[in-house]
């Protein structure tokens, strides 16, 4: 269900969320849990700390782990969102909001 992207304004457009939010009503009941999978450099710790933030406050069960060389943070974060349009707006604010992001 995830496709990896490079959240930036380049890749953020209609289309992509478009596909994502069909995807999403035809495959899961909402509310539903929702898995968000990001990649971040590890050196770079406000960004990690402005991720997790953004889905602080949702009570969101967040995890993260450190590549084998240490180079890259992957972060998971479980969170039961009320509908497709609030998983897309998480997206949308994490590619306005940080820089040098990847989602799977």
């Amino acid at each position: 269900m995830h496709k990896k992207i490079k959240m930036t304004s380049d890749n953020s457009s209609d289309e992509f969320y478009t596909k994502l939010r069909k995807r999403l009503k035809k495959t899961s009941d909402w509310p539903s849990l929702y898995l968000y999978k990001f990649i971040v450099p590890s050196s770079d710790q406000a960004n990690l700390d402005k991720l997790i933030s953004i889905f602080d406050n949702l009570g969101a069960v967040i995890s993260t782990k450190k590549s084998s060389k240490g180079k890259y943070t992957s972060v998971s974060i479980n969170v039961t969102l009320k509908s497709p349009d609030i998983v897309i707006e998480k997206y949308k604010q994490v590619g306005e909001e940080i820089e040098n992001v990847i989602s799977l």
